[in-house]
């Protein structure tokens, strides 16, 4: 069952990375620097003239991010350099401990001798299905305009989620060459500007139509996301409590100049995916099934762009050829519980929905055993684009619809099977009103 309630309120760095074994013992404690030696005036001005003649080098990590492993018990550990330092460490204990242990979350610090991060924080995923994973869900946030922002830093510090979804669209135009010198800097800006929630929350993303330069290559280094190989995953899955999630690309159906090879290997896969998924065994064991692509089938936004339109490119009429590839059938026919989108700068929950037609589970409970998938649209977190306006007349599939910025909370209940989402609405006073 969902249960749905929106709340109203007010040039690349060289990368690092380390796959933490959570339940596994961990390595040897920094021992602490000697003190520095008083340096002459003559050994200044002879450094000085040298640093005028050399570029400076750069060996501090920056960019910290950390997302899920193959399963439970790992944790990948993400962060640039602007200098290769060669050797690339995590260390980690408990918090306030310095010891080899065995532990499911703890304090860590990443780099290298050259040089280290601050420290950081974050709790391995629990075991098993009996348990209720907290997800933050957005898209299109950018450090210009990023209002979401704030309020996010403020509720991973208090450990109110489990896991973070970005739904594409890492600021915009994030990795654009914007000069010979400044290669993919603005998106080096936006991963400071988040790393104090993804280098202590899990950090699960999708492509999107803003990370298209080169072939995506800039995106496929940045993040390490579940599967094998961990870099280049434009398209993964995991599970986590009693839900399995689903992160594909829809930028394979618009940037075709790459070839429709991706396509296809995208489409094969998530079917096996779909069909590993839905047997009963692991149906029963994990019942919801949640998928996240950043462009929609659906919307009501007064734009040109392709969720607009009966039949897009995303759900069947791709490249003129109907069902070639097609997710919306497939998704349907596997019965995915929710899809999650991005692109539009708006926030919209949907009815359950398949051709356009309204499948509810009953007039009194629309969303209890609902015979389609919801669709949410959560791509207002705030970037310099700001809002998209909706059109005047809906559809009768779209059931609320908001163009103030904010992000989706979820909860999964492990005991109920039921879905919870609120939405939460950035305004000046930041008050919570009646739901929706």
């Amino acid at each position: 069952m969902v249960r749905p309630i929106e709340k109203e309120v007010t040039d690349l760095s060289f990368v690092g990375l380390l796959l933490l074994t959570c339940a596994g013992k961990f390595l040897q404690h920094r021992s602490e620097p000697s003190a520095m030696a008083k340096i002459s005036l003559l050994t200044f001005v002879c450094c000085f003239s040298f640093a005028l003649c050399y570029p400076p080098v750069y060996y501090q990590p920056e960019q910290v991010h950390i997302a899920y492993g193959e399963d439970e018990t790992q944790m990948y550990v993400v962060w640039s350099t602007q200098n290769d330092t060669v050797s690339s460490v995590v260390l980690y204990s408990l918090a306030g401990s310095s010891q080899q242990l065995v532990a499911e979350g703890g304090t860590y610090n990443c780099g290298s001798d050259k040089g280290w991060s601050p420290e950081f924080s974050f709790t391995a995923m629990q075991k098993g299905n009996n348990w209720s994973p907290r997800l933050a869900i957005y898209g299109d946030l950018g450090n210009i305009n990023g209002q979401s922002i704030p309020r996010l830093q403020l509720e991973t510090e208090k450990g109110m989620y489990d896991a973070i979804l970005h739904v594409g669209k890492h600021q915009s135009n994030m990795f654009e060459k914007l000069s010979v010198q400044d290669d993919a800097k603005v998106g080096d800006e936006f991963m400071k500007q988040i790393e104090p929630i993804a280098a202590n929350v899990p950090y699960l993303t999708c492509p999107g139509n803003h990370e298209v330069n080169y072939n995506f290559s800039n995106y496929k280094h940045r993040f390490a996301m579940p599967g094998d190989p961990y870099m280049d995953r434009m398209f993964f899955s995991f599970n986590i409590g009693p839900a399995h999630i689903i992160s594909f690309s829809t930028e394979y159906y618009f940037f075709v100049q790459f070839g429709i090879a991706q396509a296809a290997e995208q489409y094969r896969w998530l079917e096996q995916d779909l069909m590993e998924a839905t047997k009963p065994e692991n149906r029963a064991q994990r019942p919801w099934i949640i998928t996240m692509g950043h462009r929609p089938m659906y919307c009501s936004n007064a734009d040109n762009d392709d969720c607009t339109k009966t039949g897009s490119m995303v759900s069947e009429n791709w490249l003129a050829y109907p069902a070639l590839f097609a997710t919306r059938k497939i998704f349907y026919d596997y019965g995915v519980d929710v899809m999650l989108w991005a692109h539009e700068h708006s926030y919209e929950r949907m009815w359950p929905v398949y051709d356009e037609k309204v499948y509810n589970g009953s007039l009194k409970e629309p969303y209890t055993n609902p015979k389609a998938p919801v669709h949410v649209v959560t791509g207002s977190a705030g970037c310099q684009e700001n809002h998209d306006k909706f059109i005047t007349n809906f559809a009768a599939w779209s059931a609320f619809h908001s163009d103030d910025y904010g992000y989706t909370r979820m909860t999964i209940h492990n005991t109920t099977r039921t879905c919870t989402w609120n939405r939460f609405l950035m305004t000046r006073e930041e008050k919570l009103l009646t739901p929706s």
